[in-house]
């Protein structure tokens, strides 16, 4: 860390995300006698333990400075951390065989921390961790999500028919793009209805380019009008087509569409239309990332505050939470290596803060809410999770557990360096604070006080309760349940807050834990970023052009 089908009205879907890895090797070993190596790379995922193949690249004949032309498509989850291992190979033969090919080294990452580093370059190693000559493998990720484009259109209506006997229509509108097969539609989406008036104007709406058209600008948009009714039977106004390009065309100008009732208009020559429908505006913007802003260089500042209140159990007991037992962690320590190893691989330094709270700490053992576990408030940081681990168990053994549980100080600890990362306006700097609790927290007024001006902020809050406590209080702060407010009724810019019982992952993986709070985060990261109006910053690593394909 640097420390300074059926779809709800307004909504739309989002594509999946996949990664394209683009490799390249210089100075590979040459295992050839009259000519030089044709490598290739293996790309091998660890699953259950095990090392699986998953992609090769092409093989570049007779080079040891290979750009290989076959990028290796993988999917990506920033919750979890996915192993990669690298393998190259000399080929000199037409079998998929390996092990009758010459091994020219490995390199063994995670995803992570390939697409945190921009271009990403390491030396290749052999069996025994024996360096591969001067062999380096460079690895640079790109996200393969099709196009971010997003529509932000407005639409209106005139003369619509009236549906309601006894009143005017409640018109809404939907859209809908050709399916797969012939004759099919999708719904892409609806508007809300307004109520009573046969000319409306709904609500601006937004809709990623994707989910209109799944990037084909000529594809047909059947756009169809309708009268609500409470009891579900929705009676046809009307409808017309368009496509994507020609909203786009004309978004500059309002442009007319008549909405033509299919059945009146078969029976009636004299029918001309059941109203008009006008749109307004159509602006196409840029929707970012979270690996947008990431590729950009923004780092993930991981800073960790533990409870060290009495209610913990004294330590000294092996009933104790905070009880070190040399046969393996206790859940406090398990929780911080299961979200730490995930965060670490977007913070540069490795360098994380680590705080305390609810403790009395030499030398004079005064009661704090605000301590560096390290004991030195001037330089909190520890040297990655294993560094935050030592800390922690050297405190353990020094501090008189205490109380109350106070967790507000914590939060506006990081609070005041988010606020001076917003300062920077750029997209350099995001916080995460992981907070680990046996309890309710007594400050709870001062904590959403704090969370509501966090939500303001480059960053994000997780919760884990440790132990057996009642944790309903602290759904609350969650926002699952509704809109987290202050005392005074000030809303949360964002929901920024993921809490979770430690218990219900206690006979789970590591990586379920992991998977579970962080899986918020990088939507929190890009609504922080894209409410500001501030773009990921550019990315200066660029592979050079790939060598012909050789064979």
């Amino acid at each position: 860390m640097a420390y300074p089908t059926a779809m709800a009205p307004g909504t739309a879907g989002n594509p999946a995300t996949k990664i394209e890895l683009r490799l390249s090797c210089k100075n590979l070993l040459d295992k050839d006698i009259t000519s030089k190596s044709d490598p290739l790379v293996v790309l091998m995922m660890e699953q259950r333990g095990q090392w699986h193949e998953f992609d090769r690249t092409d093989r570049v004949k007779n080079s040891l400075n290979p750009q290989f032309s076959k990028a290796l498509a993988v999917d990506y989850y920033f919750e979890e951390v996915q192993k990669l291992k690298f393998a190259v190979y000399d080929i000199d033969n037409a079998t998929s065989r390996l092990d009758d090919d010459d091994f020219l080294g490995e390199h063994e990452t995670t995803l992570g921390q390939v697409v945190s580093s921009g271009t990403y370059t390491k030396p290749l190693v052999l069996k025994y961790k024996k360096p591969a000559g001067h062999g380096t493998i460079t690895i640079v990720a790109e996200e393969m999500s099709g196009t971010n484009d997003i529509l932000n259109m407005s639409f209106r209506a005139t003369k619509l028919d009236k549906k309601d006997f006894f009143g005017k229509s409640d018109p809404y509108l939907e859209f809908w793009k050709t399916g797969s097969s012939s004759g099919d539609w999708v719904l892409v989406h609806r508007t809300e209805y307004i109520k009573n008036n046969q000319s409306p104007t709904w609500k601006p709406f937004k809709v990623s380019v994707q989910s209109m058209c799944n990037g084909d600008y000529e594809k047909k948009i059947k756009v169809i009008c309708y009268d609500w009714d409470s009891d579900g039977s929705h009676d046809l106004i009307g409808e017309f087509y368009t496509t994507v390009q020609e909203l786009i065309d004309n978004g500059n100008r309002q442009v007319e569409w008549q909405c033509v009732h299919p059945k009146k208009k078969a029976k009636k020559k004299s029918y001309t239309n059941s109203g008009l429908v006008f749109m307004t505006s159509c602006k196409v913007t840029r929707e970012y990332s979270f690996l947008d802003f990431i590729f950009g260089g923004c780092q993930l500042n991981f800073i960790v505050g533990i409870d060290f209140t009495a209610s913990n159990g004294n330590p000294a007991n092996a009933q104790s939470l905070h009880y070190i037992n040399p046969y393996g962690p206790n859940e406090y320590a398990q929780a911080i290596t299961a979200v730490g190893n995930v965060i670490q691989d977007y913070d540069s330094d490795k360098l994380f803060p680590a705080l305390g709270f609810g403790a009395k700490i030499p030398p004079n053992y005064g009661v704090s809410h605000e301590f560096a576990i390290n004991f030195n408030m001037s330089n909190p940081f520890c040297a990655g999770i294993e560094g935050v681990l030592q800390a922690y168990e050297n405190c353990i053994r020094q501090v008189q557990l205490y109380g109350p549980t106070n967790v507000s100080p914590i939060i506006y600890h990081v609070i005041r360096f988010a606020q001076e990362a917003q300062q920077q306006q750029n997209a350099s700097q995001y916080f995460v604070l992981l907070i680990l609790t046996d309890g309710v927290i007594t400050d709870m007024d001062q904590a959403r006080e704090a969370i509501v001006q966090a939500s303001h902020l480059p960053m994000s809050i997780i919760i884990v309760g440790v132990g057996n406590a009642n944790f309903a209080d602290m759904r609350v702060l969650d926002g699952d349940d509704g809109v987290l407010k202050t005392v005074r009724g000030n809303p949360v810019a964002r929901d920024i807050v993921q809490f979770v019982p430690f218990r219900e992952f206690k006979n789970a993986s590591p990586a379920a834990l992991a998977k579970d709070v962080l899986a918020e985060v990088p939507k929190q990261v890009t609504d922080y970023f894209q409410k500001r109006g501030i773009s990921p910053n550019a990315r200066a690593d660029v592979l050079p052009p790939p060598q012909p394909l050789q064979e």
